[in-house]
Protein backbone atom coordinates (compact mmCIF):
# COMPACT_ATOMS: atom_id res chain seq x y z
CA UNK A 1 0.00 0.00 0.00
CA UNK A 2 1.36 3.28 -1.06
CA UNK A 3 1.74 6.30 1.28
CA UNK A 4 -0.88 8.17 -0.71
CA UNK A 5 -3.41 5.37 -0.17
CA UNK A 6 -2.68 5.33 3.57
CA UNK A 7 -3.22 9.08 3.85
CA UNK A 8 -6.53 8.84 1.99
CA UNK A 9 -7.74 6.04 4.28
CA UNK A 10 -6.71 7.98 7.42
CA UNK A 11 -8.47 11.13 6.12
CA UNK A 12 -11.63 9.15 5.35
CA UNK A 13 -11.61 7.57 8.82
CA UNK A 14 -11.12 10.98 10.50
CA UNK A 15 -13.99 12.44 8.46
CA UNK A 16 -16.30 9.61 9.47
CA UNK A 17 -15.31 10.03 13.16
CA UNK A 18 -15.92 13.77 13.11
CA UNK A 19 -19.26 13.33 11.35
CA UNK A 20 -20.33 10.79 13.97
CA UNK A 21 -19.18 12.86 16.96
CA UNK A 22 -19.92 16.38 15.76
CA UNK A 23 -21.66 17.65 18.94
CA UNK A 24 -19.01 16.21 21.26
CA UNK A 25 -16.22 17.88 19.31
CA UNK A 26 -18.08 21.22 19.31
CA UNK A 27 -18.49 21.07 23.11
CA UNK A 28 -14.84 20.18 23.56
CA UNK A 29 -13.73 23.03 21.34
CA UNK A 30 -15.97 25.46 23.24
CA UNK A 31 -14.57 24.28 26.57
CA UNK A 32 -11.01 24.66 25.32
CA UNK A 33 -11.73 28.19 24.07
CA UNK A 34 -13.41 29.19 27.34
CA UNK A 35 -10.46 27.81 29.31
CA UNK A 36 -8.05 29.77 27.18
CA UNK A 37 -10.04 32.98 27.64
CA UNK A 38 -10.31 32.44 31.41
CA UNK A 39 -6.59 31.80 31.70
CA UNK A 40 -5.88 34.94 29.70
CA UNK A 41 -8.12 37.04 31.96
CA UNK A 42 -6.54 35.64 35.12
CA UNK A 43 -3.04 36.22 33.86
CA UNK A 44 -3.93 39.78 32.84
CA UNK A 45 -5.49 40.47 36.27
CA UNK A 46 -2.45 39.08 38.07
CA UNK A 47 -0.14 41.20 35.95
CA UNK A 48 -2.26 44.26 36.67
CA UNK A 49 -2.18 43.51 40.42
CA UNK A 50 1.60 43.14 40.32
CA UNK A 51 1.94 46.50 38.58
CA UNK A 52 -0.45 48.13 41.10
CA UNK A 53 1.34 46.64 44.12
CA UNK A 54 4.68 47.67 42.66
CA UNK A 55 3.39 51.22 42.23
CA UNK A 56 2.11 51.35 45.82
CA UNK A 57 5.40 49.96 47.14
CA UNK A 58 7.41 52.53 45.20
CA UNK A 59 5.12 55.31 46.49
CA UNK A 60 5.63 54.14 50.08
CA UNK A 61 9.40 53.92 49.62
CA UNK A 62 9.47 57.41 48.14
CA UNK A 63 7.28 58.63 50.97
CA UNK A 64 9.53 57.18 53.65
CA UNK A 65 12.50 58.84 52.00
CA UNK A 66 10.76 62.23 51.79
CA UNK A 67 9.18 62.29 55.29
CA UNK A 68 11.27 61.66 58.37
CA UNK A 69 9.60 60.77 61.67
CA UNK A 70 10.68 64.13 63.04
CA UNK A 71 9.94 67.65 61.92
CA UNK A 72 10.57 67.98 58.19
CA UNK A 73 12.15 71.37 57.58
CA UNK A 74 14.85 71.07 55.01
CA UNK A 75 12.90 69.09 52.41
CA UNK A 76 9.83 71.32 52.55
CA UNK A 77 9.01 72.90 49.22
CA UNK A 78 6.93 75.52 50.99
CA UNK A 79 9.70 77.29 52.89
CA UNK A 80 8.86 80.96 53.11
CA UNK A 81 10.40 82.99 50.36
CA UNK A 82 13.25 80.55 49.78
CA UNK A 83 16.23 81.47 47.68
CA UNK A 84 14.88 79.50 44.72
CA UNK A 85 11.47 81.10 44.86
CA UNK A 86 10.13 84.55 45.61
CA UNK A 87 6.58 85.78 45.74
CA UNK A 88 5.55 89.37 45.14
CA UNK A 89 4.04 90.89 48.30
CA UNK A 90 1.47 92.68 46.14
CA UNK A 91 0.20 89.29 44.95
CA UNK A 92 -0.02 88.06 48.53
CA UNK A 93 -1.99 91.17 49.51
CA UNK A 94 -4.32 90.61 46.57
CA UNK A 95 -4.90 87.00 47.65
CA UNK A 96 -5.69 88.20 51.19
CA UNK A 97 -7.59 91.32 50.13
CA UNK A 98 -10.89 90.34 51.74
CA UNK A 99 -9.21 89.55 55.05
CA UNK A 100 -7.36 92.88 54.91
CA UNK A 101 -10.67 94.66 54.37
CA UNK A 102 -12.09 92.89 57.43
CA UNK A 103 -9.13 92.82 59.82
CA UNK A 104 -7.05 95.73 58.54
CA UNK A 105 -3.49 95.62 57.30
CA UNK A 106 -2.00 95.48 60.79
CA UNK A 107 -4.30 92.64 61.76
CA UNK A 108 -3.45 90.59 58.68
CA UNK A 109 0.27 91.30 59.19
CA UNK A 110 0.01 89.85 62.69
CA UNK A 111 -1.75 86.80 61.26
CA UNK A 112 0.90 86.33 58.58
CA UNK A 113 3.74 86.52 61.10
CA UNK A 114 2.17 83.91 63.37
CA UNK A 115 3.24 80.33 63.89
CA UNK A 116 0.53 77.75 64.61
CA UNK A 117 0.87 74.04 65.36
CA UNK A 118 -2.01 71.72 64.42
CA UNK A 119 -1.94 68.34 66.16
CA UNK A 120 -4.05 65.96 64.10
CA UNK A 121 -4.53 66.30 60.35
CA UNK A 122 -7.77 64.40 59.94
CA UNK A 123 -11.43 65.35 59.78
CA UNK A 124 -11.15 68.47 61.98
CA UNK A 125 -7.43 69.23 61.83
CA UNK A 126 -7.24 69.28 58.03
CA UNK A 127 -9.93 71.98 57.90
CA UNK A 128 -8.22 74.01 60.62
CA UNK A 129 -4.92 73.91 58.74
CA UNK A 130 -6.54 74.68 55.38
CA UNK A 131 -8.44 77.74 56.60
CA UNK A 132 -5.47 79.05 58.59
CA UNK A 133 -3.38 78.79 55.44
CA UNK A 134 -6.01 80.48 53.28
CA UNK A 135 -6.36 83.21 55.89
CA UNK A 136 -2.68 84.10 55.71
CA UNK A 137 -0.86 82.16 58.43
CA UNK A 138 2.54 81.66 56.84
CA UNK A 139 4.06 79.16 59.26
CA UNK A 140 2.25 75.93 60.09
CA UNK A 141 3.46 72.74 61.70
CA UNK A 142 1.29 69.66 61.14
CA UNK A 143 1.66 66.69 63.48
CA UNK A 144 -0.06 63.37 62.72
CA UNK A 145 1.38 59.84 62.40
CA UNK A 146 -1.54 58.40 60.47
CA UNK A 147 -2.04 57.72 56.77
CA UNK A 148 -5.02 58.55 54.62
CA UNK A 149 -7.50 55.77 53.85
CA UNK A 150 -10.69 55.62 51.85
CA UNK A 151 -12.88 56.22 54.92
CA UNK A 152 -11.21 59.60 55.41
CA UNK A 153 -12.44 60.83 52.04
CA UNK A 154 -15.81 61.83 53.54
CA UNK A 155 -14.25 64.31 55.98
CA UNK A 156 -10.77 65.37 54.86
CA UNK A 157 -10.37 68.93 53.57
CA UNK A 158 -8.25 68.32 50.46
CA UNK A 159 -7.80 64.56 49.99
CA UNK A 160 -8.22 62.93 46.57
CA UNK A 161 -8.26 59.27 45.57
CA UNK A 162 -4.63 59.44 44.47
CA UNK A 163 -3.67 60.49 48.01
CA UNK A 164 -4.84 57.25 49.63
CA UNK A 165 -1.91 55.60 51.39
CA UNK A 166 0.04 58.81 51.92
CA UNK A 167 0.66 60.38 55.30
CA UNK A 168 -2.10 62.87 56.13
CA UNK A 169 0.39 65.67 56.79
CA UNK A 170 2.06 65.04 53.43
CA UNK A 171 -1.30 65.17 51.65
CA UNK A 172 -1.97 68.60 53.16
CA UNK A 173 1.46 69.93 52.31
CA UNK A 174 1.23 68.70 48.73
CA UNK A 175 -2.05 70.57 48.22
CA UNK A 176 -0.93 73.64 50.18
CA UNK A 177 1.90 74.08 47.71
CA UNK A 178 -0.64 75.11 45.08
CA UNK A 179 -2.74 77.27 47.41
CA UNK A 180 -0.16 79.41 49.21
CA UNK A 181 3.37 78.82 47.92
CA UNK A 182 4.59 81.72 50.06
CA UNK A 183 3.88 79.81 53.29
CA UNK A 184 6.08 77.44 55.26
CA UNK A 185 4.55 74.09 56.21
CA UNK A 186 6.42 71.65 58.43
CA UNK A 187 5.35 68.00 58.54
CA UNK A 188 5.81 65.52 61.35
CA UNK A 189 4.68 61.89 61.18
CA UNK A 190 5.72 61.12 64.73
CA UNK A 191 3.11 60.47 67.42
CA UNK A 192 2.98 63.29 69.97
CA UNK A 193 3.97 61.94 73.40
CA UNK A 194 5.39 63.68 76.50
CA UNK A 195 8.97 62.70 75.66
CA UNK A 196 8.97 64.53 72.31
CA UNK A 197 6.77 67.52 73.11
CA UNK A 198 9.74 69.82 73.67
CA UNK A 199 10.79 69.15 70.08
CA UNK A 200 7.46 68.98 68.29
CA UNK A 201 5.93 71.93 70.15
CA UNK A 202 9.07 74.04 70.16
CA UNK A 203 9.54 77.34 68.36
CA UNK A 204 7.18 79.50 70.47
CA UNK A 205 3.92 78.89 68.62
CA UNK A 206 1.18 81.49 68.92
CA UNK A 207 -1.38 78.68 69.22
CA UNK A 208 -1.47 74.90 69.44
CA UNK A 209 -4.61 73.26 68.05
CA UNK A 210 -5.58 69.90 69.54
CA UNK A 211 -7.83 67.79 67.28
CA UNK A 212 -6.84 64.39 68.68
CA UNK A 213 -9.53 61.87 69.66
CA UNK A 214 -7.72 60.14 72.54
CA UNK A 215 -8.30 61.59 75.99
CA UNK A 216 -4.96 60.62 77.50
CA UNK A 217 -3.10 62.31 74.64
CA UNK A 218 -5.31 65.39 74.89
CA UNK A 219 -4.63 65.65 78.62
CA UNK A 220 -0.88 65.25 78.20
CA UNK A 221 -0.90 68.04 75.61
CA UNK A 222 -3.04 70.30 77.81
CA UNK A 223 -0.77 69.74 80.81
CA UNK A 224 2.34 70.55 78.75
CA UNK A 225 0.85 73.71 77.28
CA UNK A 226 -0.38 74.82 80.71
CA UNK A 227 3.06 74.38 82.28
CA UNK A 228 4.83 76.13 79.40
CA UNK A 229 2.30 78.96 79.00
CA UNK A 230 1.38 77.99 75.43
CA UNK A 231 -2.06 78.94 74.15
CA UNK A 232 -4.12 75.86 73.39
CA UNK A 233 -7.52 75.33 71.79
CA UNK A 234 -9.05 71.85 71.76
CA UNK A 235 -11.73 70.20 69.67
CA UNK A 236 -14.31 68.04 71.38
CA UNK A 237 -16.06 65.12 69.69
CA UNK A 238 -17.98 65.60 66.44
CA UNK A 239 -19.68 62.22 66.76
CA UNK A 240 -23.46 61.90 66.99
CA UNK A 241 -23.99 65.59 66.21
CA UNK A 242 -26.01 67.05 63.33
CA UNK A 243 -27.13 70.60 64.22
CA UNK A 244 -24.62 73.17 62.90
CA UNK A 245 -26.27 75.99 64.87
CA UNK A 246 -25.17 74.38 68.16
CA UNK A 247 -21.42 74.52 67.44
CA UNK A 248 -19.59 77.09 69.56
CA UNK A 249 -16.36 78.04 71.32
CA UNK A 250 -16.50 77.94 75.12
CA UNK A 251 -14.02 77.91 77.95
CA UNK A 252 -13.50 74.41 79.30
CA UNK A 253 -15.00 75.52 82.63
CA UNK A 254 -18.32 76.25 80.93
CA UNK A 255 -18.99 73.02 79.03
CA UNK A 256 -21.68 71.28 81.04
CA UNK A 257 -23.91 70.44 78.08
CA UNK A 258 -21.48 68.04 76.41
CA UNK A 259 -20.85 64.80 78.35
CA UNK A 260 -17.60 64.17 76.46
CA UNK A 261 -16.30 67.62 77.34
CA UNK A 262 -17.36 66.91 80.91
CA UNK A 263 -14.97 63.94 81.08
CA UNK A 264 -12.17 66.07 79.63
CA UNK A 265 -12.92 68.90 82.07
CA UNK A 266 -13.08 66.52 85.02
CA UNK A 267 -9.70 64.99 84.23
CA UNK A 268 -8.18 68.47 83.75
CA UNK A 269 -9.32 69.42 87.25
CA UNK A 270 -7.39 66.44 88.57
CA UNK A 271 -4.35 68.13 86.99
CA UNK A 272 -5.25 71.41 88.73
CA UNK A 273 -6.41 72.97 85.46
CA UNK A 274 -9.94 74.31 85.80
CA UNK A 275 -10.11 77.06 83.16
CA UNK A 276 -8.26 78.89 80.42
CA UNK A 277 -8.59 76.33 77.59
CA UNK A 278 -11.09 77.28 74.87
CA UNK A 279 -12.79 74.30 73.26
CA UNK A 280 -14.90 73.80 70.17
CA UNK A 281 -17.98 71.75 70.96
CA UNK A 282 -21.60 71.22 70.06
CA UNK A 283 -24.17 71.72 72.79
CA UNK A 284 -26.52 69.40 70.90
CA UNK A 285 -27.62 66.40 72.95
CA UNK A 286 -25.62 63.36 71.74
CA UNK A 287 -26.64 59.73 71.54
CA UNK A 288 -28.01 58.48 74.88
CA UNK A 289 -25.73 56.52 77.23
CA UNK A 290 -26.17 54.80 80.55
CA UNK A 291 -25.95 57.63 83.07
CA UNK A 292 -25.56 55.27 86.01
CA UNK A 293 -22.10 54.08 85.08
CA UNK A 294 -19.20 55.97 83.66
CA UNK A 295 -17.57 52.77 82.45
CA UNK A 296 -20.63 51.74 80.45
CA UNK A 297 -20.13 54.72 78.15
CA UNK A 298 -19.17 53.65 74.61
CA UNK A 299 -16.40 56.25 74.65
CA UNK A 300 -14.81 56.25 78.12
CA UNK A 301 -11.39 57.17 76.74
CA UNK A 302 -12.80 59.91 74.51
CA UNK A 303 -12.24 57.99 71.27
CA UNK A 304 -15.12 59.02 69.03
CA UNK A 305 -14.21 57.17 65.84
CA UNK A 306 -16.91 54.55 66.46
CA UNK A 307 -19.69 57.11 66.75
CA UNK A 308 -21.58 58.05 63.59
CA UNK A 309 -20.24 61.28 62.12
CA UNK A 310 -22.12 63.46 59.65
CA UNK A 311 -19.68 64.55 56.93
CA UNK A 312 -20.01 68.38 57.09
CA UNK A 313 -19.89 68.63 60.90
CA UNK A 314 -16.09 68.10 61.34
CA UNK A 315 -15.42 70.79 58.72
CA UNK A 316 -17.60 73.22 60.68
CA UNK A 317 -15.69 72.42 63.86
CA UNK A 318 -12.44 73.04 62.01
CA UNK A 319 -13.54 76.32 60.46
CA UNK A 320 -14.92 77.50 63.81
CA UNK A 321 -11.54 76.88 65.43
CA UNK A 322 -9.68 78.56 62.55
CA UNK A 323 -11.94 81.61 62.73
CA UNK A 324 -11.40 81.92 66.47
CA UNK A 325 -7.62 81.71 66.08
CA UNK A 326 -7.51 84.22 63.23
CA UNK A 327 -9.50 86.77 65.23
CA UNK A 328 -7.27 86.27 68.28
CA UNK A 329 -4.07 86.55 66.25
CA UNK A 330 -5.32 89.71 64.56
CA UNK A 331 -6.42 91.12 67.97
CA UNK A 332 -9.87 91.67 66.58
CA UNK A 333 -11.48 93.12 69.70
CA UNK A 334 -15.04 92.90 68.39
CA UNK A 335 -15.01 89.23 69.33
CA UNK A 336 -13.15 88.72 72.64
CA UNK A 337 -12.26 85.23 73.85
CA UNK A 338 -15.00 83.37 75.70
CA UNK A 339 -15.08 84.23 79.40
CA UNK A 340 -14.19 81.51 81.85
CA UNK A 341 -16.36 80.71 84.82
CA UNK A 342 -15.02 83.05 87.49
CA UNK A 343 -16.25 81.81 90.87
CA UNK A 344 -13.06 82.29 92.80
CA UNK A 345 -14.80 84.29 95.54
CA UNK A 346 -17.38 81.53 96.02
CA UNK A 347 -14.78 78.76 96.07
CA UNK A 348 -12.53 80.76 98.38
CA UNK A 349 -15.39 81.27 100.82
CA UNK A 350 -16.26 77.54 100.75
CA UNK A 351 -12.61 76.65 101.38
CA UNK A 352 -12.46 79.00 104.36
CA UNK A 353 -15.77 77.71 105.77
CA UNK A 354 -14.76 74.05 105.41
CA UNK A 355 -11.36 74.62 107.02
CA UNK A 356 -12.93 76.60 109.88
CA UNK A 357 -15.52 73.91 110.71
CA UNK A 358 -12.89 71.17 110.49
CA UNK A 359 -10.80 73.01 113.09
CA UNK A 360 -13.66 73.83 115.46
CA UNK A 361 -15.72 70.63 115.28
CA UNK A 362 -13.25 67.87 114.37
CA UNK A 363 -10.01 69.42 115.70
CA UNK A 364 -8.42 68.95 112.29
CA UNK A 365 -5.91 71.78 111.92
CA UNK A 366 -4.56 70.60 108.57
CA UNK A 367 -6.48 72.02 105.58
CA UNK A 368 -8.30 69.04 104.05
CA UNK A 369 -8.56 70.55 100.55
CA UNK A 370 -7.05 73.17 98.31
CA UNK A 371 -9.03 75.45 96.02
CA UNK A 372 -8.84 72.98 93.12
CA UNK A 373 -10.32 70.19 95.25
CA UNK A 374 -13.17 72.49 96.26
CA UNK A 375 -13.91 73.32 92.62
CA UNK A 376 -13.82 69.66 91.61
CA UNK A 377 -16.12 68.40 94.37
CA UNK A 378 -18.54 71.32 94.09
CA UNK A 379 -18.94 71.20 90.29
CA UNK A 380 -18.19 67.64 89.23
CA UNK A 381 -19.69 65.58 92.05
CA UNK A 382 -22.60 67.75 93.15
CA UNK A 383 -23.11 70.15 90.21
CA UNK A 384 -23.28 73.16 92.54
CA UNK A 385 -26.42 71.91 94.31
CA UNK A 386 -27.30 70.85 97.81
CA UNK A 387 -27.92 67.12 98.13
CA UNK A 388 -30.98 67.95 100.25
CA UNK A 389 -32.65 70.98 98.70
CA UNK A 390 -31.02 71.58 95.30
CA UNK A 391 -29.79 75.02 94.22
CA UNK A 392 -28.96 77.35 97.13
CA UNK A 393 -27.21 80.69 97.53
CA UNK A 394 -24.98 79.83 100.50
CA UNK A 395 -23.45 76.42 99.83
CA UNK A 396 -20.58 74.63 101.51
CA UNK A 397 -19.08 71.14 101.86
CA UNK A 398 -19.46 68.82 104.85
CA UNK A 399 -18.47 65.35 105.97
CA UNK A 400 -21.09 62.78 104.98
CA UNK A 401 -19.86 60.16 107.44
CA UNK A 402 -18.71 62.04 110.54
CA UNK A 403 -16.53 59.13 111.68
CA UNK A 404 -14.32 59.37 108.58
CA UNK A 405 -11.99 62.18 107.50
CA UNK A 406 -13.09 64.74 104.94
CA UNK A 407 -12.04 63.47 101.50
CA UNK A 408 -13.39 63.60 97.96
CA UNK A 409 -15.34 60.41 98.70
CA UNK A 410 -16.75 61.72 101.98
CA UNK A 411 -17.70 65.30 101.12
CA UNK A 412 -21.22 66.39 100.23
CA UNK A 413 -22.63 69.73 99.20
CA UNK A 414 -25.16 71.40 101.53
CA UNK A 415 -26.30 74.85 102.45
CA UNK A 416 -24.44 76.33 105.43
CA UNK A 417 -27.47 75.87 107.68
CA UNK A 418 -27.88 72.27 106.52
CA UNK A 419 -24.18 71.61 107.12
CA UNK A 420 -24.35 72.96 110.68
CA UNK A 421 -27.38 70.77 111.40
CA UNK A 422 -25.65 67.76 109.84
CA UNK A 423 -22.50 68.32 111.92
CA UNK A 424 -24.66 68.43 115.07
CA UNK A 425 -26.06 64.94 114.46
CA UNK A 426 -24.89 62.09 116.65
CA UNK A 427 -22.18 60.03 114.94
CA UNK A 428 -24.38 56.92 115.26
CA UNK A 429 -27.35 58.51 113.45
CA UNK A 430 -28.88 56.34 110.74
CA UNK A 431 -28.66 58.70 107.77
CA UNK A 432 -31.10 56.65 105.72
CA UNK A 433 -33.78 57.03 108.33
CA UNK A 434 -32.89 60.68 108.93
CA UNK A 435 -32.71 61.87 105.30
CA UNK A 436 -34.66 59.18 103.44
CA UNK A 437 -33.80 56.66 100.75
CA UNK A 438 -33.69 59.14 97.84
CA UNK A 439 -30.96 61.30 99.38
CA UNK A 440 -28.82 58.41 100.61
CA UNK A 441 -29.13 56.50 97.33
CA UNK A 442 -28.15 59.60 95.36
CA UNK A 443 -25.08 60.23 97.54
CA UNK A 444 -24.01 56.59 97.30
CA UNK A 445 -24.46 56.62 93.53
CA UNK A 446 -22.26 59.72 93.15
CA UNK A 447 -19.55 58.28 95.39
CA UNK A 448 -19.66 54.99 93.47
CA UNK A 449 -19.28 56.79 90.16
CA UNK A 450 -16.34 58.79 91.52
CA UNK A 451 -14.66 55.56 92.68
CA UNK A 452 -15.11 54.11 89.18
CA UNK A 453 -13.76 57.27 87.66
CA UNK A 454 -10.64 57.31 89.84
CA UNK A 455 -10.07 53.58 89.34
CA UNK A 456 -10.46 53.84 85.58
CA UNK A 457 -8.08 56.76 85.10
CA UNK A 458 -5.49 55.72 87.65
Amino acid sequence: MTLKTQVEQWTQSASQFIYGHEKTIQLSATALAASAITASVLLSYQASQRRYNSKILKRQIDLQESISPTIDLGSSSLDTLSSSFSYDKALIDEQLARNIAFLGEEGVDRVRQSFVIVVGAGSVGSWVALMLLRSGVQHLRLVDPKRLNRKNMAYHAVAQLDDIGLAKVQVLRNHFRDIAPFSKVECCTERLIPSNMDTLLGGQPAYVVDTMDNLDEKLALAEYCHKNNIKLISSMSTGAKADPTRIQISDISDTFEDPLARVYRRRLKMLKIDRGIPVALSIEKPLPTDKDSLLSSPIPDFRSRNLPILGPIPSMFGMTIATFIILQLAKFTTLPPPPSRLKDNLFGRILYDVSDRERKIYKNFKPPFDIHDIIYIYEELWYGKSILTGPQDRLTLARWDKTKPLTVLNAVCMSRDEARAHDALDSNTDLRKHYGDDVVDYVNKQFKQEKEFQKFWK
